[in-house]
């Protein structure tokens, strides 16, 4: 028996059979939509907010507007090619204290990631290393509450106040780092402390080229930090 064609079928058969063809051209339209939805809000979604919490070093003390740390990590963090908004939450001649009693606040940007910089005020008052251990560990624990991520920026006491206190702070960063198993960047001012000509006249200060790179060897440190925030995709 020869077989039919599509036009000698029955009326029924050609029915269904256009009834299939609309059925999938429909689902698939459906799917190639979601997709291209799927691709759109990736590409579209807000950038991720990174608050920094530090003291003058990263507040812009004696700089011009951007030439600030929050300022240049902003732009090398665009040239790595990721979206984020740094939100500047350094106050100069800030404590830990003060740092902590102000978080709060800084929460209701609802950042995506932290950078804790703070300390430096604490050791130049020569205030107890203890009390600044809690101070920080306060900060940390309230921002992991909030599940943000920290970078802890450590920090190193002045000579003049001894060896012994010197030790004591020095140990906090790595310490408390360990303990509450968020990153550390050992010291902030690495690579810059101590060198004249990327300091203000202070001697305290980086200029704006002692930011730049204080920015350049914190970088990768703040890269890992993001991942941690965007779940691990770069």
């Amino acid at each position: 028996m020869s077989g039919l064609s599509l036009r000698d079928r029955p009326v029924g058969s050609a029915t269904a059979y256009g009834g299939f063809r609309q059925i999938f051209n429909v689902v698939f339209t459906l799917i190639a939509v979601v997709a291209l939805s799927g691709t759109s809000i990736a590409a579209d979604r807000d950038p991720l907010k990174l608050l920094v919490l530090g003291d003058s070093l990263t507040a812009g003390y004696g700089v011009r507007q951007g030439e600030a740390f929050t300022d240049q990590l902003s732009e090398a963090l665009q040239q790595a090619g990721r979206k984020v908004t740094v939100i500047n939450g350094g106050v100069s001649g800030d404590t830990t204290a003060g740092g902590a009693s102000r978080l709060g606040w800084l929460l209701s940007d609802r950042p995506d990631a932290a950078i804790v910089e703070l300390g430096a005020n604490d050791a130049l008052r020569g205030l107890e290393p203890a009390a600044t251990r809690a101070n920080l560990d306060r900060i940390i624990t309230e921002l992991k509450a909030a599940n943000v991520p920290v970078l802890l920026a450590g920090m190193l006491a002045p000579p003049n106040l001894g060896r012994e206190y010197g030790e004591a702070f020095g140990r906090i960063y790595p310490d408390l780092a360990e303990e509450k198993e968020v990153l550390l960047y050992p010291f902030f001012l690495e690579g810059v402390a101590a060198v004249p000509e990327l300091n203000q006249q202070d001697g305290i200060h980086p200029n704006p080229e002692g930011i730049a790179v204080v920015t350049k060897r914190i970088l990768p440190y703040v890269l890992k930090l993001l991942d941690q925030a965007d779940g691990g995709s770069s």
